[in-house]
This record gives structure tokens, sequence and C-alpha cells, in this order.
């Protein structure tokens, strides 16, 4: 599946009696036959439609993907109906809904603020974070928003998103000593207070047509900033992300979901 060009396996494994295991070597094998940027795994749950996992193309399991919740609940709802639905998942529950165009919508719950929540390694204001990057050639990015959305985001205010070496300086600010269990590197260009450029380093992926997580992260680190409103539309490229962060602090994503077809995974797992 794909969501805004962000390409995910998702695994329905509810039936299964044990959780899913998948080694790196098998990830890996996985990935160079069928590439992906993550992929869910959906296991059985009591308090919940579903448990929700995500693993890396790296390996690496981590606590969210924005658009690959999406995905696995546009699954369901298209295999199962329903207008509603809860995921749990490492960063808490998620609830997703079918709006009118049929599209699934979900509830990413609370943007988390604090340092400590994001995490930093050590205590400073996460509106305009005391950390930058040299650009090569001259040049320096300074002070980004930081915010967890169930996985650490450091968000850039560029004035040229097409401008920037991406690919060079997106594993740097990754792996700086700053962010302890890494970070997604996002470079967000305000183009109108409803209106958001946005690419995403990703950790454990690199940079891909979307992020789902990052584009909820850009738009609550912009209203921190008073640079947008608390609704907008994130522009990736793979297409277009409404987001909305409600007064009780939840944060609401929505876009395109395509189903691409199934493949075998005996000969991986």
């Amino acid at each position: 599946m794909n969501g805004a060009g962000n390409a995910f396996i998702v695994i329905d494994a509810r039936d299964a009696d044990t959780p899913l295991r998948l080694s790196e070597a098998a990830l890996k094998g996985l990935h160079a036959a069928h590439p992906f940027d993550q992929l869910i795994g959906l296991e059985r749950h009591d308090a919940a439609d579903a448990l929700l996992r995500v693993w890396n193309a790296d390996g690496g399991e981590v606590g969210a993907c924005g658009n690959g919740t999406r995905a696995a609940a546009a699954l369901l709802f298209e295999a199962e109906g329903g207008s509603g639905l809860t995921f749990a998942s490492a960063g808490g529950m998620l609830a997703a809904r079918t709006l009118a165009d049929g599209s699934a919508e979900v509830d990413l719950g609370p943007a988390r603020l604090e340092w400590h929540q994001i995490p930093l390694a050590r205590a400073m204001d996460t509106v305009r974070l005391d950390f930058g990057i040299d650009l090569p050639g001259g040049g320096r990015l300074d002070g980004p928003g930081a915010v967890s959305m169930g996985n650490p985001h450091a968000v850039f205010f560029v004035d040229d998103v097409e401008a920037l070496p991406i690919r060079e300086i997106g594993p740097r600010i990754e792996h700086d000593p700053l962010f302890p269990e890494r970070v997604n590197a996002g470079f967000a260009q305000v183009l109108d207070r409803e209106t958001i450029r946005l690419k995403v380093w990703e950790r454990g992926a690199g940079l891909t047509l979307a992020c789902g997580t990052g584009a909820c992260a850009a738009l609550v680190a912009a209203s921190r900033r008073a640079l947008t409103g608390r609704a907008a539309t994130i522009i990736a490229d793979g297409g277009h992300l409404p987001v909305r962060w409600d007064a009780d602090g939840h944060v609401h994503l929505s876009g395109p979901v395509e189903n691409e077809g199934a493949i075998s995974l005996e000969t991986f797992l």
C-alpha cells in the first residue's frame, strides 16, 4: 500500500496465535524484493480492533507512523466495513474514521511538546531548539521546533525547501547526540497560513515521498510559532496531507491511500 507515496507492506496477523517475529535478515530480504518505507503489522488486541506495530526499512521497530496507520485503517475498512476503529500502539491508543469522500482520517493522539517527551538529551525550549547545522558550501539552519507524535521530530523552517541538500544533512541531524533516540528531520516552507511544503528525512528510512507524523509535527511546530493556524494542508512529494491540531491537543491526519495488491511472505518469514 501507499499513503501519498509513502510505501508500506501491511501484514494482517490478527488470526495468528503468536506475535509477529521479524528478524533483521527477513526485513532486509523483504525490503530488497519489495522496497518499502515502513512495514505495518496488525495483531490481535483485547481492547482495540488491532495492535499496530511499525518497523522501519532498517529493521528497527518504532512507535508511530501516521500514513501507515491510515493505510492499515483503510485496509480494515475495505475488508470489514464500519466507519470507525481503534488501534493500540506503542505510542498509545489511536482512532480512525472514514470521511465523506471514503478516505480514512486518523487521530494520532496529542502532540508531545516537553523536551523529555521528544526526547532531547538536555532541557531546552522546544518551540525553537538551541540547535543548528552547517550547510555544505556555507549557510546554516538554526532553531528547529521539536514535536513528538509518538516518534521524535525536529522541524526546520526554510525559505526554499527545494534548494536544500537533504540527503547530505539529513543523516547528520538524525544521528546528532541531542536526540538520544535519533530524530526525523523535517524541512518546512510555509507558503501561506493554510499551506506548508514539506520534505522529511525519516530515521531509518531516509528521504521519503511523504511522512504522516512529519506532516503533523510540521503543522504543530508552525502553529506554535504563529506561522499558521491550527489546520493546514501539507504538500509532500507524494501528495497532499490535510492536518488538524485540535484544542484538546490531538492531531488528525487524512489524505490519499492506495492498495497496490498482495505479495507472498513465505520466502521471507
